[in-house]
């Protein structure tokens, strides 16, 4: 077995043009192991030519014949009309955008080669901007399979197969890993895909080829996805070999809490909080991350965690990603942990400078034993006096350069805590997430009502504007959820706003609240104080509400054009309610003509409150983007394999990643410098 770690750049390869060079760049592709692995989009069958009278409505082939009329037509629009006569019939050819050049090329007598859909036309069948080529006495049919390539402007996909034909002269086809890696899974070579894929047989599948179900493309697949687990376990040892607090078992502080606590913890939070107590104790940093669904009892878990290193003399800090959820946080922590005679400091943006310097002080001197803020936590005026826990809630809403700040302000390296009430699918904590111990609550604690949730159309407004105000009328309270409209704060500050207005005038007797992005901290924090407290009945909100916001008495929820939110969020929206005791309802407003894909999307909410079988329905729908939020940069999401096609071969990848780089370290560097372009480099997540 070679090793490619050395494989040649695109400038070694004296037949490649400086253009061509800039215009492969343009794709990411800068060496002849990521252009082999630039792989086609679909393909075209050249290698038979279907005469007139055998074709079929909606078959795409390959026709040749003599053009016997062509014409520039402009009703009812401007169009280039030609007919293609072989000895069984005619095809017309529509264009409907065209150059002077193929009216030329189109002339009466020229014999073509045309590829391209049958669709019905005025004149019979047609074919509309099809693939055309000149015929001569000498031109043959294609012997394999065309392949159709990802490209960008000025890069033709003759220039594409011509570097790829270039590529595979180069001989770097070996394989990276010893032949036992591939025993008994059935898949071809890497040298036998790549020819496959970029040349395929006539005789090959092409629905197969298209689907990536074929050998080759499994061959692929599954050396991707090892490559992905190769590269997130090497991380995950790098992390063991770096020194962190040890913090042995708390014998004072926890059992304390827990005697005055009103509520018992569930197994499952017994059972995370077991994991999560002995990773700190031991001596290199946890990167563990807390699942569980929305009202699962996750912040109480991260409380304990707390308590382990405080009662070791260690600080810990909580990072949430907004004032309402950094609020709520802090409110919790201060009732839990008063009683106890710790001291919490409190960090935001838009404090005063007096408390922010007080705050400041206390955390630099070790006062506070725990600091709860936002963002303003990783700045470089905030200096920890022995930081030992970072704990991130919502993780997935920081980039992996704030939380590699947060990280910096321990030394040695403190442990680190990642929480989500978003579920992650187990293939997606499987690849993207295998560098990380994960733990799930997976049950709700006793006591929690169920959340009924309707889908009613917008015709039905009143009814439900009614339902609002008997509810509110009657004691209880309702949040009233306005959508983001095509990604514009601006639009959904107009939507909330108009909205806020209307509800005031159809409700005079309600009082009447309204929270959105655009207020400033301390005036959202006075909304939801007065909310939280009884004295505002309906809250206007736009999605700033979808995390954080415990309200035990608001049991109804109204999202107006849920249709426009994805799974995860409308999710998230509805665990808003639910938190008491009282029957609660989600209803979601849609309009009337709805998508495919939006019907698709509110059929699960619907029929579904477990956010696991939400999360994966969502994978599904929306791909493996929605969830990873900005956690991965370094990470390459995955360009062949699919995390629900090839979940078998995932599974293969994640069993044997580990004793690959103990037995075979150079394969393993060889494989991740075909696959990653930077074997060496470990992301810092």
């Amino acid at each position: 077995m070679s090793n490619i770690s050395k494989c040649k750049t695109l400038i070694e390869i004296k037949a490649f043009s400086k253009p061509l060079i800039a215009n492969l760049h343009k794709l990411g592709i800068s060496n002849i192991q990521s252009l082999l692995l630039h792989l086609p989009l679909r393909y075209i069958d050249e290698t038979r030519i279907t005469v007139v009278r055998d074709l079929r409505l909606g078959d795409a082939v390959q026709c040749e014949g003599e053009i016997v009329h062509a014409e520039v037509t402009y009703k009812p629009r401007k169009a280039l009309i030609a007919r293609l006569e072989d000895a069984s019939g005619q095809l017309t050819l529509r264009f409907l955008h065209f150059y002077p050049s193929q009216i030329a090329a189109l002339a009466v007598g020229k014999k073509l080669r045309v590829y391209g859909e049958i669709r019905h036309g005025f004149f019979g069948y047609e074919m509309v901007h099809p693939h055309c080529k000149s015929v001569g006495k000498s031109t043959q049919v294609a012997e394999t399979l065309t392949p159709v390539y990802p490209t960008t402007a000025g890069l033709t996909q003759t220039n594409i197969c011509k570097a790829i034909a270039l590529a595979i002269q180069q001989n770097e086809l070996i394989e990276t890993l010893p032949a036992d890696v591939y025993k008994g899974l059935n898949l071809p070579a890497f040298k036998v895909s790549i020819h496959a894929l970029h040349s395929p047989p006539p005789e090959a599948n092409l629905i197969a080829l298209e689907n990536k179900t074929t050998p080759a493309w499994r061959r692929l697949a599954f050396d991707e996805l090892l490559a992905q687990q190769l590269s997130m376990r090497k991380h995950y040892a790098h992390r063991r070999s770096i020194d962190a607090p040890s913090m042995a078992s708390s014998k004072i502080l926890v059992a304390k809490l827990l005697r005055h606590l009103p509520f018992k913890l569930t197994k499952s939070q017994q059972k995370v909080i077991a994991e999560i107590s002995h990773d700190l104790t031991q001596p290199h940093p946890m990167q563990r991350l807390l699942q569980g669904d929305v009202g699962s009892g996750k912040t109480i878990v991260a409380c304990l965690a707390a308590l382990q290193a405080i009662e070791h003399g260690w600080q810990v800090a909580l990072m949430a990603p907004t004032e309402i959820l950094a609020e709520q946080h802090f409110k919790k922590f201060e009732m839990w942990l008063k009683p106890l005679n710790l001291n919490i400091a409190w960090l935001t943006g838009s404090q005063s400078k007096k408390e922010r310097e007080r705050a400041l002080t206390d955390i630099a001197t070790g006062q506070a034993q725990l600091a709860v803020g936002t963002h303003t936590l990783f700045q470089e005026a905030v200096n920890f006096h022995k930081l030992g826990l970072a704990i991130i809630d919502e993780q997935h809403r920081f980039g992996v350069q704030q939380r590699l700040a947060l990280r910096k302000k321990g030394e040695p390296e403190p442990h680190q805590l990642m929480m989500s009430a978003t579920p992650i699918p187990r293939t997606l904590s499987m690849s993207y997430f295998a560098d990380l111990d994960v733990s799930v609550i997976d049950e709700l604690p006793p006591g929690r009502t169920p959340i009924v949730t309707k889908l009613i159309s917008e015709e039905r407004r009143d009814e439900i504007l009614q339902r609002v105000r008997e509810a509110c009328l009657a004691g209880q309270q309702a949040y009233w959820v306005c959508p983001l409209i095509e990604e514009s704060e601006a639009l959904q500050l107009q939507t909330a706003n108009d909205t806020f207005a209307y509800m005031q005038a159809t409700f005079p007797e309600l009082k009447i609240g309204l929270v959105h992005g655009r207020m400033r901290p301390a005036e959202k924090q006075a909304v939801m104080a007065q909310f939280s407290v009884g004295n505002i009945q309906l809250l206007v909100a736009t999605t700033v509400i979808e995390v954080g916001v415990d309200v035990p008495n608001a049991s109804l929820m109204v999202i107006e054009h849920a249709e426009r939110s994805g799974l995860s969020q409308l999710h998230q929206l509805r665990g808003r309610v639910g938190r008491g005791a009282a029957k609660s309802t989600c209803i979601l407003l849609y309009q009337n003509k709805l998508s495919e894909a939006a019907r698709a999307r509110l059929k699960v909410i619907f029929e579904n409150n477990d956010g696991f079988l939400i999360a994966q329905a969502d994978l599904h729908l929306r791909g493996p983007g929605e969830f990873l939020g900005t956690r991965q940069s370094g990470v390459p999401m995955l360009k062949i394999a699919d995390l629900e096609r090839d979940t078998d071969l995932l599974e293969t990848a994640k069993n044997m990643a580990d004793s690959l780089i103990k037995e075979c370290p150079q394969a393993v560097e060889a494989h991740l410098e075909r696959w990653m372009s930077h074997a060496g480099e470990l992301v810092k997540v």
